[in-house]
């Protein structure tokens, strides 16, 4: 007697388990120092320590004059005042002069505040708006406005102080952080190291994308796919091409796989239940198979072992959901790999505009996610067929239709990843 498809899935594992044991398989990966130049998407192992204060002086945020506020008191366009220039000070220079009553300096942006000085006139508020190079300061300069104690004045230390921890070990190294990092005179850092992930695709009906077709023959999408989806999480993909469909090809792209030391081989297609299917086998003749199958659409014939002692991941051969599996599991493997411990995607409650139906399985639909007035509403890309990448193009997100549920109507809520957070982690 055949199995119901509500049986089937009890055989199936959850995908939160599913996901939990293979993260406890994994573990942030050795460091190494580099040049700040290099760190843009890598993720810091230390912590880092301001060496000094930023600003590390008190310096202006304007072109203009600097001045003692009490001299400013009750200057207005109508009764400006005046006072003596007895200085000019360029970015860069500390001229060493000191503010006395009814005198003023005029400074650029950036440059020290000369003692004495505790606020900016901006130069627009004065009679001497002239910023073309080569201008000199004038002798004297009417105020015309009321200068307060502070105004326009960056103080020393105000953003960080030295001796301050400014970034922590598993943040990611924008590139704002890199600009962060130099103004504080650090020049080299330490990361976690790069996860270098083997790949190959399996199948006797692959060609690569530069040879001519022959019948029966397809181009292979999913290697392509994984190799950038593997350089935008930050890994190193190495490549190792197409295997055919016999027992030795296979076991000789995995043992090349694992003598490349790698941190982590990955597959597409051959962990199904075909006759032709030989890596999931190999796989557990050669090493152990930890799980396999879980209770997902699409992408159920997902395998996670050991080649050997080098981690397996099986992601099946259709082009959906080899990407689908790639999302659930393996981005989360090369972010822990890459010094996060905890790494959780950010999840939006989208309403779709349509009803939609499901077998059951914890399903990951492809969508289009707009907004519509305060909220965020969804409506599937078209058919929604594995084989279907165009459809994934047309997407900017993921639905995620729970295990359980096979019906939701219009207007409801549901969760969804948008294919912009890649960027987040």
């Amino acid at each position: 007697m055949n199995s119901s498809p509500e049986e089937l899935q009890q055989n199936l594992l959850d995908v939160l388990e599913a996901r939990r044991r293979l993260l406890e398989n994994f573990v942030p990966l050795d460091l190494e120092a580099i040049h700040i130049g290099q760190a843009v998407g890598r993720r810091l192992a230390e912590n880092i320590i301001s060496p000094l204060d930023l600003p590390q002086f008190a310096n202006s945020a304007m072109d203009g004059f600097a001045v003692r506020s009490e001299d400013a008191l009750g200057a207005t366009q109508e009764n400006p005042v005046k006072l003596d220039v007895v200085g000019d000070i360029p970015a860069g220079t500390d001229i060493g002069v000191t503010l006395g009553a009814g005198q003023a300096v005029r400074i650029m942006t950036g440059a020290p505040i000369p003692d004495g000085a505790d606020a900016i006139v901006p130069v627009e508020n004065t009679d001497f708006d002239y910023r073309e190079v080569g201008v000199q300061a004038p002798k004297e300069v009417e105020i015309k406005g009321i200068a307060r104690e502070g105004d326009h004045i960056r103080g020393g230390g105000e953003d960080v102080s030295a001796g301050e921890m400014v970034m922590q070990p598993g943040e990611l190294i924008r590139p704002q952080n890199v600009g962060f990092l130099a103004s504080l005179g650090i020049t080299e850092i330490c990361v976690y190291r790069k996860p270098r992930i083997a790949i190959f695709s399996a199948g006797d009906e692959l060609l690569p994308p530069n040879v001519p077709l022959a019948p029966g023959k397809i181009y292979d999408a999913n290697r392509y796919t994984l190799i950038s989806l593997v350089v935008l999480a930050g890994g190193v993909p190495v490549d190792l091409g197409i295997v055919a469909d016999n027992k030795n090809d296979v076991c000789a792209i995995l043992d090349k796989a694992a003598s490349s030391r790698v941190d982590l081989i990955l597959s597409s297609a051959g962990v199904s239940v075909g006759s032709f299917d030989f890596v999931r086998s190999v796989v557990e003749e050669y090493g152990q198979l930890e799980f396999w199958k879980v209770n997902m659409r699409p992408g159920k014939p997902v395998a996670f072992g050991f080649y050997k002692d080098t981690p397996f991941i099986g992601l099946p051969g259709n082009p959906v959901s080899a990407f689908v599996g790639y999302e659930v599991f393996v981005r989360s493997v090369l972010i822990k790999m890459s010094g996060v411990q905890e790494w959780k995607r950010t999840m939006h409650k989208v309403q779709i505009t349509e009803p939609i139906e499901s077998d059951g399985r914890e399903s990951y639909l492809r969508a289009v996610v707009s907004r519509q007035d305060d909220c965020l509403s969804a409506k599937l890309t078209g058919h929604q067929g594995s084989g279907n990448l165009r459809s994934l193009v047309q997407a900017n997100a993921l639905l995620i239709i729970p295990a359980g549920l096979k019906y939701l109507s219009e207007n409801s809520l549901v969760d969804t990843w948008l294919f912009d957070d890649v960027f987040e982690y």
